[in-house]
Order: structure tokens, then C-alpha cells, then sequence
């Protein structure tokens, strides 16, 4: 691995793991799609490929689509299984959030390594894929939930059943058609994504128990996105992926764009920061009403320039400054999210929390690595998908996983907000 190579691997983790952070102000498919879109962003512009700056909206929209699907799963009540006070308990949660953070990687990195892979000599048939993802998803429902009573949460949401067999049905899709390299990032990054989720809980636990005066959840959140990240770049990057003469239809990226900078943010409004839903986020707060009016305000504003200088960009980004301009596009849809997680939580009144400056300072050195980065990044060290290898990683990491459940148990005799799943 070439010292750009890392630069660029640590680039992808901190972006994805500080907008998976940024995300859990709003939450949902929409904040985790936002999130993804982000973070594929950041890939494309590291990666320096002029061919994949041509197609970089599609790469991110498919991207979103991809981390933002598994959105749907609930999870807080397996968060909660993971603080209990004995094993079975404490290593269940941790397994299923291995599990929940395994499928936001398989997805995410899946139709993100497609959208990188698919080319004129082998294009991805998305409308087919979508279809067989589909009908995998309600068959692996139907199947383990609704015949088999398979539950990972009762009584929450099993949506991760819809989220596993969509999963499988794109991974049967890429071993048909040939994806070999798209097959590799996603195996990959659902071993650091599942990872990240877990590992993110039992720092979580441990800060807790520390009383550590920060927001644990968010280190939670901002886990699973730096593994995710840095495992979906280290297999890009070390992947071989063939070359794209054309850049994609005008119409394409002209859907990618009303997505990425229209209908997800619209969503993350009509969500997280219209008036209704402000004014009872801050309703501690003092002048809460007046508070929220003008929080929503600037963010309609906000946003609104937001989507018209993309739309100016997107004219301008294969001149021959396309590189800045595809970096001002990242910067402002990065810095838009950042800036939303501000409104939302208060900043107007006078609240300002510690994580959100946080995201500052990453957005920044962010940037700084970003110009560190030399030619070339992608293709130096080639590998292959080595399954023995990959089966033994994983059991590694199942391992790993029990040895946290020990130490999380060792350190408490039970924390707040603490299920069991099996009686014990």
C-alpha cells in the first residue's frame, strides 16, 4: 500500500464516519442516504479517476440508495441487549449489531462498487437488479419472519429480514453477471461496517460507565461509519476496475442530482427541521417557539441555494477545473449537512454541543488530507477475493466480538436502558 493509498483510505473513514455521525440528528433512510452520498463524494474525488468524476453523481446517488436503504432497520432496542449485564445478552446485541452494520456495508458498498464497475463493454441492468432485490427482500420476510418467527427485535421493526434478502439477491445478481470487483467491496465493507456497529456499541458502554461527558451514541454512529468508510475505500482501492470512455446520459445525472441535492434533503426538512418538529426538539429551551420559526427559515434558505449552486456546478464540472468544482460540490454538500446538525440541535439559542464542533474539525482536516493525497490511488496493489482469507477474518472478528461482550459485562452490573432478549 503507497502512502496515498492510506491517505486516501483514512479520507473516506473520517468523511463517512463524521456524516454517519452528522446523521444521527435526523436519522432514518433519508439521513443515512445523505450520509452515503457523502461519502461516495469523498471516494471519487480521492480517487482522482478523471472517468469517475464524469459519472461521480450516479456513483453518489447509487451510493445513497445503497446506505440509505438499510436505514429502515430499528436497532435501539439491540443497542440496548448489548448493555445488559450478562453474556448471552450483551454478545446477542453486539452479533446483531454486527449483523444491522454488516447489511448498511453490503448495501452501501455493493451498488457503490456496481455504479464504480458498470462500463460500456458490461453495463449493471439496474431496473433488473432493483426487481430481483425487491423480490428478495419479501421472500427473506415472508420467509424467516413471517413463516419461520425468526425475530431479532420484538416488538420493534424486522425490517433487517427485507434489508438481508435484498442483500443476497444483489449478491447472487453480481456472481451471475461477473461483477467480481463490486462482489470484493461489498464482502469487505460488510465485514467493517458490521464491525464498526459493534465495536461503536461497546465504546458506547464503556463511556457510559466512564460517565465520560460526550454523546457516546455518537461515537456509536461515528464507528461504524470510519470502518465502514475506510474498509469500502481499502477495497476500492485495491481492486482493478475497468475503464469508462462515455460518462453517463445527461438524464442520468440529472436524476442523480435532483436525488442527491432535491428530494433527500426535502426529506430531512419535512422530517427534522420544519417547524412542528423543531419547536419540540428545543422545547427546553428558552424563546422555543420564536427559535424554531427562524431555525426552519434559514434552513429552507439554506438549502434552497444549496440546489441551485449545485445545479450551476453540475454544468461546469467537466471543464478543465471539473476537479474544483466536484470538490466545491463536496464541500458544500458536506457543509450543509453540518450546518444543518447546528440548527437542529439549538445553535440559534445559544446551544452549542461539543460533537458538533467535532464534525468541524474533521471537515477540515478532512480537506487538508484530501491535498495530500498523489496520483495514483486506485489499482497499485491488485488483490483478489480470497474466501479462505475473508472466512477467517470473519471468525476473527466474531471472536473479537465475544471477547468485548466479557469485558462489557466485567465493567458494570447493568446500565440504563438495558434489555435481555433471552430470559437468563
Amino acid at each position: 500500500m503507497s502512502r496515498s493509498q492510506w491517505i486516501g483510505i483514512l479520507t473516506v473513514g473520517m468523511t463517512l464516519g463524521t456524516a454517519w455521525a452528522v446523521r444521527g440528528q435526523f436519522g432514518h433512510e433519508q439521513g443515512a442516504a445523505w450520509a452515503g452520498g457523502i461519502g461516495a463524494l469523498a471516494l471519487v474525488l480521492v480517487s482522482q479517476r478523471k472517468d469517475w468524476n464524469k459519472k461521480i453523481l450516479p456513483i453518489a446517488f447509487a451510493s445513497a440508495i445503497g446506505w440509505g436503504v438499510t436505514g429502515m432497520i430499528s436497532y435501539g432496542r439491540v443497542v440496548g441487549y448489548g448493555r445488559s449485564d450478562n453474556f448471552p445478552n450483551v454478545y446477542y446485541g453486539l452479533l446483531m449489531l454486527f449483523v444491522i452494520g454488516g447489511l448498511f456495508g453490503l448495501l452501501g458498498g455493493g451498488l457503490t462498487g456496481l455504479s464504480l464497475e458498470s462500463s460500456e463493454k458490461k453495463k449493471v441492468k439496474w431496473a433488473s437488479l432493483m426487481a430481483e432485490m425487491v423480490a428478495g427482500g419479501l421472500i427473506s420476510y415472508g420467509l424467516l419472519v413471517k413463516q419461520f418467527g425468526i425475530l431479532m427485535t420484538p416488538p420493534r421493526s424486522e425490517a433487517w429480514a427485507i434489508c438481508l434478502g435484498a442483500g443476497l439477491a444483489m449478491l447472487w445478481h453480481m456472481a451471475r453477471k461477473q461483477f467480481n470487483a463490486s462482489l470484493r467491496v461489498a464482502l469487505i465493507t460488510t465485514l467493517g461496517a458490521g464491525f464498526g456497529f459493534a465495536f461503536g456499541n461497546f465504546l458506547q458502554i464503556a463511556g457510559n460507565v466512564l460517565h465520560i461527558p460526550f454523546n457516546m451514541w455518537n461515537v456509536m454512529e461515528y464507528s461504524i461509519g470510519f470502518f465502514g468508510g475506510t474498509t469500502l475505500a481499502y477495497a476500492v482501492f485495491t481492486t482493478q476496475w475497468p475503464q469508462s470512455a462515455n460518462g453517463p446520459k445527461q438524464w442520468e445525472k440529472q436524476v442523480a442530482l435532483f436525488f442527491l441535492v432535491a428530494f433527500i434533503p426535502l426529506i430531512i426538512f419535512r422530517e427534522s427541521v420544519r417547524y412542528s418538529e423543531v419547536v419540540q426538539r428545543l422545547a427546553n429551551l428558552p424563546n422555543a417557539e420564536q427559535t424554531a420559526h427562524l431555525t426552519s427559515w434559514i434552513a429552507a434558505a439554506v438549502l434552497s441555494i444549496g440546489l441551485l449552486a449545485a445545479w450551476y456546478l453540475k454544468g461546469h464540472k467537466e471543464s478543465a477545473s471539473g476537479q474544483s468544482n466536484i470538490k466545491l460540490l463536496f464541500a458544500g454538500y458536506f457543509g450543509i449537512y453540518i450546518f444543518l446538525s447546528y440548527l437542529v440541535t439549538g445553535a440559534l439559542a445559544g446551544q452549542f454541543l461539543l460533537n458538533h464542533h467535532l464534525y468541524v474539525i474533521n471537515f477540515v482536516v478532512i480537506f487538508i488530507l484530501m491535498n495530500k493525497t498523489g496520483f495514483p490511488v486506485v489499482g497499485i496493489h491488485i488483490h483478489t477475493m480470497n474466501y479462505n482469507k475473508y472466512r477467517l477474518y470473519l471468525f476473527c472478528i466474531l471472536a473479537f466480538i465475544a471477547l468485548l461482550a466479557l469485558m462489557a459485562i466485567s465493567i458494570h452490573d447493568g446500565l440504563n436502558g438495558a434489555h435481555d432478549r433471552f430470559p437468563v
